[in-house]
């Protein structure tokens, strides 16, 4: 049990430390805030562990709140482990004693903590509001869904975006660069380090494996084996494995039970819903019109950042087109479009649908030569097909063309312009 000598301590510790964290790269949610902030909602920032919600935070607080009128709290602090929920008043007088009234709270990775969305159903009943931070999707969507019906609203952070990338490398980005030798050279460049080292920021910064390694670990550990009480942890490791190393692969339920040797089908389908729910990775479905045929066909898996695919996957093949498809997906899932890919006689990588009707059509690929032209063509053509589309995407490295099939129109461009775009 703290005393409230020891609370003092500890509040006052963290709230020098988020004044003193730095700004960092502006964060390209941090627009939404400005409307959110107006709401009387709590305000969910989530994200895979790492990738900045704490930064955005003090983002918020210093450019909302000029570093004044707001208390914060971290319950990733080891001093606070075990906290109970039913003591929030406790931690609020002391705040009060020492900062005065406000009404505005901060706080970091409270999933830490049982029972966190009583208290802040309490207090924002009684005018306050609320921004805080968790690692875990399905902690904060299933219980504040429970608890603060219609109360809250979410933000997710991601790694790095390719321009969030630029700014990190002071590389002042501007359209027409694209379209001048000097400027694609640059770009083209920053695109390749992004492309093999990922977003995440604090490995950015130190250029440590170990940082993407152990925050696997943490991942794995904390966010899902303790948290989920897992027993058989060597099943669970090796199924990530197999994941991580065949990301963007095809892959179904049953076959991935026979490979590892897990139980049953209910258990894999578990255990990869575990390792979803944390951000690391997302699993897309074959495009059907049927919702039962989507469940029951095989999926595909994308990981959250190709920095972990370069420290994780033992993947042996040097084909950097794996790179590209993973960082498109993740581009398309920064979007608000839903993600299919299609497989009919011949595939497509990405069928993307927004309000319920086609948005795109695309195929990645790092060079389309005369090896593939046909293969990758003939899927793309397909899927316009079955879709009834008259203009598709094919995305490469750094290729540049606008081919004409029948009726057809496809657009062959680079993956860096289409980002930038």
């Amino acid at each position: 049990m703290l005393t409230k000598e020891q609370l003092k301590q500890i509040v006052v510790s963290q709230r020098e430390n988020i004044l003193k964290k730095s700004f960092g790269i502006e964060r390209s949610v941090l627009k939404e805030i400005e409307q959110k902030r107006k709401m009387p909602h709590v305000v969910v920032i989530t994200g895979v562990r790492r990738c900045g919600k704490s930064t955005l935070l003090k983002q918020i607080i210093e450019q909302y709140y000029k570093n004044k009128e707001f208390y914060y709290i971290n319950f990733e602090d080891e001093r606070l482990f075990n906290f109970d929920a039913s003591k929030f008043d406790e931690i609020y007088e002391t705040l009060v004693e020492l900062y005065g009234e406000c009404k505005t709270f901060f706080i970091d990775e409270i999933q830490n903590i049982n029972n966190f969305e009583t208290f802040v159903r309490r207090f924002c009943d009684n005018g306050f509001k609320f921004y805080i931070t968790g690692s875990n999707a399905n902690l904060l969507s299933k219980e504040l869904g429970t608890k603060l019906t219609g109360r809250h609203v979410d933000i997710v952070v991601k790694p790095f975006s390719f321009l969030e990338f630029l700014k990190l490398k002071k590389f002042k980005f501007e359209k027409n660069m694209m379209y001048l030798t000097e400027g694609r050279v640059k770009i083209k460049k920053l695109f390749i380090e992004y492309l093999e080292e990922g977003g995440m920021p604090e490995y950015l910064q130190f250029k440590d494996d170990e940082i993407l390694m152990r925050t696997y670990e943490d991942i794995i550990l904390k966010d899902i084996i303790v948290r989920y009480h897992v027993d058989n942890i060597a099943s669970i490791r090796e199924l990530y494995q197999y994941m991580v190393s065949n990301f963007s692969n095809k892959f179904s339920y049953n076959a991935i039970k026979k490979i590892t040797g897990i139980g049953s089908v209910n258990t894999v389908k578990k255990y990869i819903s575990y390792l979803e729910e944390t951000f690391f990775a997302k699993t897309i479905n074959k495009f059907e019109h049927s919702i039962k045929k989507q469940l029951i066909n095989d999926k595909k898996l994308y990981i959250i950042d190709n920095g972990f695919l370069k420290t994780l996957s033992t993947r042996l093949t040097k084909d950097k087109g794996w790179l590209l498809e993973n960082i498109v997906f993740n581009t398309l899932n920064r979007q608000y479009v839903d993600v299919f890919y299609f497989s009919e006689k011949q595939e497509c990588d990405f069928v993307t649908l927004k309000n319920k009707k086609i948005h795109s059509i695309m195929q990645v690929t790092w060079e389309l030569n005369e090896n593939n032209k046909s293969r990758e063509t003939n899927g793309l053509i397909t899927a316009m097909d079955t879709f009834k589309q008259k203009t598709g995407l094919i995305l490469t490295y750094d290729q540049e063309d606008e081919l004409k099939i029948g009726n057809k129109k496809i657009i062959v461009k680079p993956v860096w312009k289409w980002i930038l775009e």
